[in-house]
């Protein structure tokens, strides 16, 4: 216990971009911009709900988290990244370090479970539209909202504490532009087995968990698409819920190729 509770490390080093230090302006410029037009994109996009009434549906509500995710994700990360970029060091003090991989844990589990909820959304719309309003009331929509946000803050804090109670005993060099979780697995001087199991397994619970409601949705509403007689009709149900099926398809096959096993 002792050697898991003591740290000697005050801070870590990002070194992502250091072989090509003449990339770091343009890198910086093309950073900034991509931030900017994402910041701007998802205020417009929450603005624009906001203050259409014809907006102030379920599934604009939904949409409206995501883009509130979308901005605390990119802010967790891009501003430490332009600030990498352009000072002198590249030093980010042991607390910061563990707050950034707190809120990157925090917001892509809500994510993952907001993509779930709007699955469950459309199933809803496209199964039940008779009942749909009563179902998917204001109350009700909060809820589902509210209960992401406790599966976001229950893994990461899992992670964090965990990690974080390692021992980082020599290097602090991270090959990387943010605290990754497996990076900081790597970096512990500590015993990690026990913490890999323990990580991997409440993550994959909660994303399979997450994906199986998605998949369930889907398949019902595949059901019911096949039930509509008439071709345009079929279209019209499925162009409902055909740009969320590929957001699902994009993020789980990327966290699938950054999943790791346990050791």
């Amino acid at each position: 216990m002792a050697e898991r509770n003591h740290t000697t490390v005050t801070e870590f080093i990002f070194v992502g971009f250091t072989d090509h230090p003449d990339l770091q302006i343009p890198l910086f410029m093309l950073f900034l911009v991509m931030y900017v037009v994402s910041l701007m994109g998802n205020l417009g996009m929450i603005a624009l709900i906001m203050v259409e009434t014809r907006h102030h549906t379920p599934m604009y509500f939904f949409l409206s988290q995501m883009s509130i995710v979308d901005i605390g994700y990119s802010t967790a990360i891009a501003p430490r990244l332009l600030m990498t970029l352009v000072a002198e060091t590249r030093a980010i003090p042991f607390i910061e370090c563990a707050a950034q991989l707190f809120f990157i844990c925090f917001f892509v589990t809500s994510e993952c479970w907001l993509l779930a909820v709007i699955a469950y959304d459309r199933f809803k719309a496209i199964c039940n539209p008779l009942l749909y309003r009563t179902i998917m009331s204001k109350r009700h929509c909060v809820l589902l909202v509210a209960g992401t946000y406790v599966c976001g803050s229950a893994n990461s804090i899992v992670q964090t504490l965990f990690i974080f109670s390692l021992s980082f005993c020599s290097s602090s060099v991270v090959n990387h532009f943010f605290c990754d979780v497996p990076l900081m697995l790597k970096l512990s001087c500590s015993n990690t087995q026990v913490t890999d199991l323990v990580l991997f397994t409440f993550s994959t619970v909660i994303v399979t968990t997450a994906f199986l409601d998605v998949l369930i949705s889907y398949m019902c509403i595949l059901m019911a698409i096949l039930r509509i007689h008439s071709a345009k009709g079929r279209r019209k149900t499925f162009s409902t819920c055909a740009s969320h099926l590929i957001v699902v398809t994009i993020f789980y096959s990327a966290k699938a190729k950054k999943l790791p096993p346990p050791n």
